[in-house]
């Protein structure tokens, strides 16, 4: 049988809020860095230095640009897909350890700020262009950071375990 209470308190304990605060400024951070570029960066690029541009494009793929499609029912499919797959981890995380538990709250407050774009504007801005002379990486926001330093974290975690 499900004990409620016992589940309750599972959720709501002090480190699950600290987890939650983390995801929520990971959250607001993403937020305000994509209000700003869009609203003061929209219709320019912006050159920083040789290596760093500020150049909004609008991302209807995943990370980095993967699966990009025209079609509205693909671009749905996966935009559930992403939903469910933060819903896990949200699961997971709840059931971590505290190291894991960061970890899951970097990735988790990158995803929620992509989802949310998909969301509202269909899309997910990128607007970071690292640059060496004409190559070119693939240019993303600032969730892909969190997202990319959680994933990397969890792995190299796994490694230093072993």
């Amino acid at each position: 049988m499900i004990d409620l209470k016992e589940i309750k308190t599972k959720i709501i304990n002090k480190e699950n809020f600290y987890f939650l605060a983390v995801i929520l400024l990971i959250f607001a951070i993403d937020r305000y860095s994509k209000i700003k570029i869009i609203n003061n960066f929209s219709d320019t690029s912006v050159y920083l230095n040789d290596f760093l541009n500020f150049d909004l494009i609008w991302n209807t793929g995943i990370g980095f640009g993967l699966f990009k499609s025209n079609s509205s029912i693909f671009y749905n499919s996966i935009s559930i897909l992403i939903g469910l797959i933060i819903l896990g981890l949200f699961y997971f995380s709840i059931n971590s350890k505290k190291f894991d538990k960061i970890v899951f709250s970097l990735v988790i407050g990158g995803a929620l700020g992509n989802f949310y774009d998909r969301i509202s504007y269909k899309a997910v801005p990128d607007f970071i262009d690292l640059h060496y002379n004409n190559f070119h990486w693939f240019t993303f926001n600032i969730a892909d950071i969190f997202i990319t330093v959680g994933i990397i974290s969890y792995i190299f975690k796994d490694f230093l375990k072993k």
